[in-house]
């Protein structure tokens, strides 16, 4: 029996970090997916680049899933890192476009990710995928509606789609973290104190933990707030 794994949204901070660490894991092959593929390259000859245009349209998402074969010999994996932060307004000065599109960043693609992947898990042994929630999902705070609301969908969809999985042998999960620790969040929040944010490294290993236990960790979303050093004797 094969693994492979497929990385929606590779080459940003977190699926950078997210590939780093499971790139190094006994995978077969990895499918690499993102809109720009130009910045890094892996001494992995198991690593295939996969370019990719918007996710909230049905027949992009179809496309990229062409690029994995399918079969009955295989178990797939798959990380997802889209999505996009949308924030700063109370409800009542959010415009409804503000509101489509934290949806269509947050929910929509996800949806659509999450369907193809089903599909590819119904034809093959089984599998397992992870999605990128966010704090916020599971505990609203002040000028983060849109965005809540649309990780919180996104939640519910990963505790029906674990449900709908023991049919098919698929295990679902999120990752819901309050800041991460970023190039982008540390210039848009100076004054943080960086060693308490997330590394998207971190994030990497305790996906590599789901994995190697997909067969039974299933319908969990991980929040995770704070982090601490662990001192050396």
């Amino acid at each position: 029996m094969t693994k492979e794994l497929l990385i929606f949204g590779a080459q940003g901070a977190l699926g950078k970090g997210i590939s780093e660490v499971l790139i190094k894991e006994d995978f077969s092959k990895i499918y690499l997916f993102d809109f720009n593929l130009e910045n890094k390259k892996y001494d992995n000859s198991s690593v295939e680049n996969v370019r990719i245009k918007d996710l909230s349209k049905e027949e992009n998402v179809e496309e990229a899933f062409q690029s994995v074969s399918l079969s009955k010999d295989k178990t797939f994996f798959l990380y997802s890192t889209v999505g996009g932060y949308l924030g700063g307004k109370y409800i009542w000065e959010t415009e409804s476009d503000e509101w489509d599109k934290a949806f269509n960043m947050n929910l929509k693609s996800n949806f659509l990710i999450a369907k193809y992947f089903s599909k590819l898990v119904k034809e093959s042994s089984g599998g397992s995928i992870c999605f990128t929630a966010a704090f916020t999902g599971v505990n609203p705070e002040t000028k983060k509606g849109a965005y809540g609301a649309a990780k919180g969908a996104l939640i519910h969809l990963v505790k029906t789609l674990a449900v709908e999985g023991e049919e098919i042998n698929l295990s679902v999960n999120a990752i819901a973290p309050y800041i991460i620790d970023t190039q982008a969040n540390r210039k848009w929040m100076k004054e943080g104190n960086y060693e308490k944010w997330i590394k998207a490294e971190e994030i990497g290993a305790l996906t590599s933990y789901l994995f190697k236990c997909y067969n039974f960790i299933t319908g969990n979303v991980i929040t995770l707030t704070n982090r601490f050093e662990i001192k050396s004797e």
